[in-house]
């Protein structure tokens, strides 16, 4: 993380995709190891698991304060990054309680979660698409909103598991991933 930081972009506004690209491909290879990681641990609300689960969203947050450092250096919107900074480490602080009621209730705090990041995801996405690779963000933040909502309506369901929860994070970080690769290609254009 202190790299990302290290290398905070100038005030040119190319600089901006070079910190983006590299916070996107740092945000895929987490994303990768926590679905494997969860996916492994799934089974049983253990202290691993809840530790993972904690873990994801404030994650988040630091990627969003890295995020937010190039974009403020640069001039572009970050009230949404402030608002994803907030709900995520509510989350985080949420999952933490939630975990000591059992699936159901993690999975309705993972849902509000995901409905709530979707929509500022699609909102920054939308506002930042002049940088080239927002598209894989856009369509991103739409699938993390209609997620969001099936793992609501799983946690009221009979055998409710954390399992896709893997799923959702290693899609939300091939879609980073996706977005790194645009980025590299619209820098060289």
């Amino acid at each position: 993380m202190d790299t990302l930081v290290g290398t905070a972009p100038t005030s040119t506004p190319t600089s901006v995709p070079a910190a983006l690209r590299r916070l996107y491909f740092l945000r895929f290879a987490f994303a990768a190891a926590w679905a494997a990681l969860l996916f492994a641990t799934a089974d049983a609300l253990g202290p691993l698991t809840v530790t993972l689960l904690v873990i994801y969203p404030l994650f988040d947050v630091a990627c969003a304060i890295v995020d937010l450092r190039s974009a403020r250096s640069t001039g572009q919107p970050v009230r949404g990054l402030y608002v994803n900074i907030a709900l995520s480490a509510l989350t985080g602080i949420g999952l933490a309680v939630a975990a000591t009621s059992g699936t159901p209730a993690v999975l309705r705090v993972w849902g509000a979660w995901a409905v709530t990041a979707g929509i500022v995801q699609l909102v920054v996405g939308a506002v930042r698409r002049q940088l080239g690779g927002q598209w894989a963000m856009i369509a991103s933040g739409a699938i993390s909103t209609l997620a969001g909502a099936s793992f609501f309506a799983q946690a009221g369901k009979n055998g409710a598991s954390l399992n896709n929860l893997a799923g959702y994070a290693f899609l939300g970080g091939v879609f980073f991933l996706v977005s790194a690769l645009r980025l590299g290609r619209a820098r060289k254009m």
